[in-house]
């Protein structure tokens, strides 16, 4: 294993000066409230209107989309929208009677309320609004509060579209930390979030992970700048892989791109040609320092090597372009979505293919996946021990909780076995802990 180009940087940000004035700022919203929010708004967006979207205002901008955009975001949204439903018929609530006569079940709760932050910036991201509105929707959340940063004397007008599409309650025209923060807190509209989902800039994600950390609400994933990798072998088409590569570089000067490959032939051709890609775009300057910093080639010895880079990688993304995928669909197990052959690319997972784009980046991917309905269930349990079937249970329950050392637990089952079988006679010797030389 070697490389043919090693990153300059590592894709691991020092977000210590985000997070203090995340910190800072989070607090302070949460003790002076919706005044700080106006505030940092006027600071930020030069907001001074009022943030829930009014019923005429978006009905202006919803009549201002073309209708050949709404056609194309009405197609995304069917392909989300779908892909979701079918993620929440695959677990269903349960019940059964166990060999010991306990009544077990699992329930399936949606969250009450879900907040959905569609972030703006260098682009319009209205497919981010079908990916998290859409998915909460499905899920059945009740209530979903959606917030996207104002560009000027509002929302962006097909963001605006998707949202309402995907079936928002309520839009906020507010961006930023300050946008978290509403929705965690319930401002303006007194709806608490459970749950705050959607990609963003540092300040977002630091402000995401602060507010879970805390206990305020929980989120969808730890969010930092995308990454994307391929896997390729000798049958793949360099310039496939190069205008690939290029096009994820795309999303930021911080954003990794990753080839990994058994050949050193394809290896040595992308890398001659991403430049050239990259050279060609309109805006070359933010792919140049993504590829530059942290773009990577990697020349593995074979296909289970190949596997073995990925899951120490755990990509956001992942490409493989080579033959027999569906080994690849055994034998690779962390990465936040998984793109199979050629005619597959990230740009239609990110925009309408029908999977999630908000996904785990920082190797995240090793221990979850990205956002999908269930993120949005709460699952519950529930039992029911019949009182002429508690012997079993409260006596093994009884004794388990004095190996442990646990005596008030113990004496609360032994006194269902005292009151529900009073003619049996039972232990309930105190368990004595061996005492160990060391």
């Amino acid at each position: 294993m070697y490389f043919v180009k090693k990153a300059l940087m590592t894709a691991e940000e020092n977000s210590g000066d985000a997070r203090r004035i995340v910190e800072a700022t989070l607090k302070d919203i949460e003790q002076r409230g919706e005044s700080a929010v106006k505030a940092l708004a006027m600071k930020y967006d030069k907001w001074d209107q009022d943030f829930i979207l009014s019923d005429e205002k978006k009905a202006r901008l919803i009549a201002s989309v073309p209708q050949s955009v709404k056609d194309d975001i009405n197609f995304s949204y069917e392909q989300v929208s779908s892909f979701a439903k079918a993620q929440r018929n695959s677990i269903k609530e349960i019940e059964y009677t166990s060999s010991a006569g306990v009544r077990l079940g699992q329930r399936i709760i949606p969250m009450d309320v879900a907040g959905c932050y569609v972030p703006g910036g260098r682009f319009a991201h209205v497919c981010s609004a079908i990916m998290s509105v859409a998915t909460a929707k499905m899920a059945g959340v009740k209530t979903v509060v959606a917030a996207t940063p104002p560009r000027g004397t509002s929302i962006d007008a097909a963001t605006c579209y998707a949202m309402d599409l995907a079936g928002a309650d309520i839009i906020l025209e507010m961006g930023g930390m300050q946008a978290i923060a509403t929705m965690a807190y319930g401002l303006f509209t007194g709806k608490k979030a459970n749950i705050i989902v959607g990609p963003g800039n540092a300040y977002v994600a630091e402000a995401k992970a602060y507010l879970c950390g805390t206990g305020k609400c929980t989120i969808d994933v730890f969010a930092g700048p995308t990454e994307s990798g391929i896997i390729a072998d000798d049958s793949a088409d360099p310039m496939t892989i190069a205008i690939d590569l290029v096009s994820q570089a795309e999303h930021g000067s911080n954003s990794p791109v990753w080839l990994f490959t058994d050949s050193k032939e394809l290896a040595e051709k992308v890398n001659r040609l991403v430049p050239q890609i990259i050279a060609d775009m309109p805006d070359p300057e933010v792919p140049g320092a993504a590829w530059r910093d942290y773009g990577e080639i990697l020349v593995c010895e074979s296909r289970e090597e190949l596997c073995k880079v990925n899951d120490m990688y755990a990509p956001e993304h992942i490409q493989v372009i080579a033959k027999d995928l569906d080994w690849w669909i055994k034998n690779l197990h962390s990465y936040g979505s998984l793109f199979l052959g050629e005619g597959s690319t990230v740009a239609q997972g990110d925009k309408c293919s029908g999977t999630n784009h908000i996904l785990p980046t920082k190797k995240a991917g090793y221990y979850s996946g990205g956002l999908n309905v269930h993120k949005f269930l709460k699952i519950y349990t529930y039992q029911e021990i019949n009182t002429k079937d508690a012997s079993e249970i409260s006596a093994a329950a009884s004794r388990l909780s004095r190996v442990e050392g646990m005596e008030g637990h113990a004496r609360a089952c032994d006194w269902r076995l005292q009151k529900f079988f009073p003619k049996q006679k039972w232990d309930f010797t105190v368990y004595q802990h061996p005492t160990y030389k060391y």
